[in-house]
């Protein structure tokens, strides 16, 4: 983070204006799918009740190798029933544990699709152990935008700013929308702790520096986690917490502890995790923004599982 981050001071000005007027603030709804632990959200703005799905859900048995809409018909379902215009799409990043429904979504409700600009370096590393060909474009292409860090657009009459954020995976960005941030995977709830950063493209240090970035905002700043894994000692899935709380009590990153004692934690803990039970179907579905790859001439489409690669 330079000595200057004029995009941190700009999505603090946000926060803070968000925080003082009413009208600038979301409203939120969350939809837990406990098969992947993932947490969906709609995000909308009363005022003029345009609203942006973040980070959706398309299930997914691995034994069978269907799909189903269970968990986006209930978004629908919530975003009919409240007669919302859903107007984005958003992906924090490109998931290694559930498939995005963002296509499906757009055929019933419309919105763009959006991920971060360093979508396509995460397409260049994954198209090539896919072995998905010249005709898997790796410029990003399968997206209607593309966000870099400072971008800003709104929700109706409510500010959004995006953060990149990137360490989980390089392309990872959060979401600052009025004074409530999505931080994708780039942290848990405080109990719980961060996200691993081992996946091609990872980096540990420079995920603790999006960590300070996220938690330089405002202590009031909400935030919202893209998973829970209901650590031991707890018993009811949460996903909200604050800036000020993470900052207090986040195992792996609360205030006190310096760059190299996280990396030094992060890097031993990410040598004994397994691999995420979806990745490989995850990722080369999110790389073309929740697509299938295209069918073979037999019209069945496959997912490739590359033998010893990861």
């Amino acid at each position: 983070m330079s000595a200057v981050d004029s995009v941190l001071n700009a999505a603090t000005a946000q926060v803070e204006q968000a925080r003082a007027d009413a009208s600038l603030r979301p409203e939120i709804a969350s939809f837990f799918d406990p098969a992947t632990f993932t947490v969906t959200y709609v995000v909308h703005d009363p005022a003029t009740m345009e609203a942006a799905v973040v980070d959706s859900v398309l299930d997914f048995d691995p034994s069978s190798g269907r799909t189903s809409t269970v968990s986006a018909d209930k978004v629908i379902d919530y975003v009919n029933s409240h007669n919302l215009k859903v107007v984005w799409l958003l992906e924090t990043h490109a998931h290694a544990d559930h498939l995005s429904a963002a296509p499906y979504l757009q055929d019933k409700l419309g919105g763009k699709i959006a991920i971060g600009a360093e979508i396509t370096t995460v397409q260049n590393v994954f198209g090539k152990l896919f072995n998905a060909g010249t005709e898997f474009e790796r410029d990003g292409s399968q997206f209607d935008a593309l966000f870099k860090d400072g971008d800003t657009f709104a929700i109706g009459k409510v500010p959004v700013t995006v953060m990149h954020v990137p360490g989980h995976t390089p392309a990872d960005i959060a979401y600052v929308v009025g004074e409530a941030v999505f931080t994708g995977d780039t942290m848990f709830m405080p109990d719980y702790g961060t996200a691993r950063a081992d996946f091609p493209g990872g980096d540990a240090r420079k995920l603790f520096r999006s960590l300070r970035r996220i938690l330089s905002l405002p202590p009031e700043t909400r935030l919202f986690m893209c998973h829970d894994y209901l650590p031991n000692g707890r018993s009811q899935y949460v996903w909200e917490t604050t800036v000020a709380a993470e900052r207090e009590g986040n195992i792996h990153a609360h205030d006190g502890i310096t760059e190299d004692e996280f990396v030094q934690m992060r890097e031993a803990r990410d040598a004994t995790l397994d691999m995420p039970r979806l990745i490989l179907p995850s990722v080369q579905v999110n790389m073309r923004a929740g697509h299938l790859p295209p069918a073979d001439e037999n019209g069945v489409t496959y997912l490739k599982l590359p033998i010893n690669a990861v």
